[in-house]
């Protein structure tokens, strides 16, 4: 059977050091991933679903939000990502957004972002670190808690920004010690999960290799027909 195609779109800072992460862990999962980035060619009809990555700040431009001195702009990669979700969600097909790619997903569905999301929570535990620091706290019954199970769950952060008010479909998945969301995935098909975290850097934790594992699933059924939600949530 062939490896189902992902579109992992990256940084032009930092792509190149993550993108190889990300793809190992898909091709783990049984994947196979393909490199997007701003100014370069990006066809949803050639993959069967797509990671928004991390890295760069999104324009507050895209929320209403303000703009604050240290943020790091790409003006078309935020064109591209969130064309790339509506055309996503258009075709059917499965999205899986890591920490920018998160907050990607909720601005897209008509989401906003908390600019500075720890100084709004500060009883949050702010770490900047790829190493796992942070405890998340999965929500009950969500598909989050059918992928990775119902525990606890000790994750890297290297994020400034989160999500605000929820987009359309959206719901919580998780969220910190000092209520900040960690994690949005959407209720019915096409699958669509968002992480905070950076999943790609523990590929030696199975919980995170399921959240590959569960896209890939996902992809897989919709290039198959088949019910995406409820394929990603047989990953255990």
């Amino acid at each position: 059977m062939t490896r189902p195609v992902i579109g992992v779109t990256t940084s032009r800072r930092s792509g190149w050091r993550i993108f190889p992460l990300v793809a190992f862990n898909l091709w783990l999962a049984g994947a196979r991933a393909v490199r997007w980035q701003a100014g370069g060619d990006a066809d949803i009809g050639s993959v069967d679903g797509i990671i928004i990555g991390g890295g760069d700040d999104i324009s507050p431009d895209l929320y209403g939000g303000k703009l604050v001195s240290s943020a790091r702009l790409d003006a078309g990669r935020d064109a591209l990502e969130q064309r790339l979700v509506s055309e996503a969600f258009d075709a059917g097909k499965p999205v899986l957004g890591i920490c920018r790619g998160a907050q990607m997903l909720n601005i897209a569905l008509g989401g906003t972002l908390w600019q500075d999301a720890y100084g709004v929570y500060t009883a949050s535990d702010r770490y900047w670190t790829v190493l796992p620091r942070k405890t998340v706290y999965i929500e009950p019954g969500t598909r989050l808690h059918k992928i990775v199970g119902p525990t606890d769950m000790v994750v890297n952060a290297l994020h400034s920004q989160a999500v605000q008010d929820l987009g359309s479909g959206l719901r919580v998945a998780a969220r910190d010690k000092g209520g900040m969301i960690q994690s949005v995935e959407r209720v019915r098909d096409p699958f669509a999960l968002g992480v905070q975290w950076h999943p790609e850097h523990l590929f030696y934790a199975g919980r995170q290799r399921a959240i590959f594992a569960a896209l890939a699933l996902a992809a897989k059924a919709c290039r198959d027909g088949a019910p995406q939600v409820e394929a990603a949530g047989t990953v255990g």
